[in-house]
């Protein structure tokens, strides 16, 4: 006796009930032989659709099986039929999904890519982009396929854990429409995004007009003049900044001023929409100061870079002696502090200017052109860093000063003689 079960085994021959022997009418007879029928036929059903659940089982992978679950025989029978509904569903649709589709053809992506305009193909990074565009495309095509031929071939079950089971978006009946929802989108950013308002455009013209090549403070010809001591090279950064406010303040800002003193200026704006226009105009011109600001102090902490000496500022700066020591003057910590003042002195500059609207309606509102607190502490560290590096020369000058000089003036040489006048030497000695 083996255990081995086998499709010979598994389909045993269907066992009927005996006949049932009465005295009956012919229509009694004829109603019991349709129920006895009827209820034979339910039998035979249940035991094909157990059998063939128990072929499935034996046949399926070991993967697919669940060790935890019961014996299929031990299962009420409305169970096993809908175990065998959905386990079969699924062992079909596992069959059908991995056959091969039909590829896309290549003549198709290369009319997809036609249609893209030539100025959005050029550019650095655009062939990668492009590449990625089309794979995603072809995994979207295959998937698409790959659940048409489903759909066609099986019909899923009403069964609620298939729903779970299967959580996937319908298939688009019809392509998509994104164009008017575009036309749509585009309209109401133009009426609504105030930057492309040609008098905006205007207005960058200006400041690239006045800002492009100007420098709030320029230090690069300082080391043709010579040495600077640290208070005129605070003066010099002081002067150099409320020249170039009063420059702009001049020249720019009038400018603008006398852009929106003209009604065209607001042509097409309408009166609802009047703050937030001037709003538009207040972030950009701040933002056009502050990259005054911000290029003005990166060019200034580029002065100092160790890797280019070219253009490296010239500190005079004297060794003194004064009750018994050396130093210098000023001291390396007042270099540093002169140095840092310029970018203090930027960040202090343009400050006031007034807002358009405030200075049209008579209001005392400023823009905001303070320069970025990340900015400022990279170029104080960085200053800080490059004045170490440019400082050690002159610490090593001043270190053999000390070495070779130190002993006359500390009272090393005083206490020496002293003692040689104590010994009482002799006149050879002396001499």
């Amino acid at each position: 006796t083996s255990n081995k079960r086998t499709l010979r085994t598994l389909f045993r021959a269907a066992a009927l009930p005996p006949p049932v022997i009465s005295e009956a009418s012919p229509s009694q007879k004829k109603l019991l032989a349709y129920h006895r029928g009827k209820e034979q036929q339910e039998m035979i059903n249940q035991l094909l659709i157990d059998r063939a659940l128990e072929v499935y089982y034996i046949t399926m992978d070991e993967t697919d099986k669940d060790e935890t679950a019961p014996p299929v025989t031990e299962l009420p029978s409305t169970v096993r039929k809908y175990f065998f509904i959905k386990s079969y569903y699924l062992f079909l649709k596992k069959c059908v999904q991995s056959n091969p589709v039909v590829p896309i053809q290549q003549k198709w992506l290369r009319s997809m890519l036609a249609m893209v305009p030539q100025s959005l193909m050029e550019g650095r990074g655009r062939e990668l982009l492009t590449e990625d565009l089309l794979k995603e495309i072809v995994r979207d095509y295959e998937k698409s396929m790959q659940r048409c031929v489903l759909r066609r071939a099986l019909i899923k079950p009403d069964i609620e854990e298939l729903d779970k089971l299967e959580e996937e978006a319908p298939l688009p009946l019809l392509p998509l429409t994104w164009r008017n929802s575009y036309i749509e989108a585009k309209s109401q950013i133009i009426s609504t995004l105030h930057i492309l308002h040609p008098t905006m455009k205007t207005l960058l013209d200006f400041g690239y007009t006045a800002f492009f090549n100007f420098l709030v403070v320029d230090f690069s010809s300082s080391r043709l003049k010579g040495p600077v001591d640290c208070k005129s090279f605070k003066t010099d950064a002081s002067i150099s900044c409320s020249k170039a406010e009063d420059e702009i303040m001049s020249t720019w800002h009038q400018r603008v001023i006398s852009l929106f003193s003209q009604s065209e200026a607001l042509d097409g704006v309408k009166l609802e929409q009047l703050e937030s226009f001037y709003n538009c105009v207040a972030v950009l011109m701040s933002n056009q100061l502050k990259e005054l600001l911000q290029r003005t102090t990166e060019v200034f902490v580029k002065l100092f870079d160790p890797e280019d000496r070219s253009h490296l500022p010239l500190f005079k700066m004297d060794l003194t002696f004064d009750e018994n020591r050396m130093e210098f003057y000023p001291s390396l910590q007042d270099l540093e502090e002169a140095i840092l003042f310029v970018v203090d002195c930027v960040g202090q500059t343009l400050q006031n200017v007034q807002m358009t609207r405030a200075w049209l309606m008579g209001g005392t509102a400023t823009l905001d052109a303070e320069l970025p607190a990340h900015t400022v502490q990279w170029a104080k560290s960085t200053l800080k860093k490059s004045i170490r590096d440019n400082l050690e020369g002159p610490k090593e000058h001043f270190k053999g000063y000390v070495e070779s000089y130190g002993w006359l003036v500390d009272g090393t040489a005083e206490e020496r003689i002293n003692r040689f006048v104590a010994e009482q030497p002799s006149f050879d000695e002396y001499t």
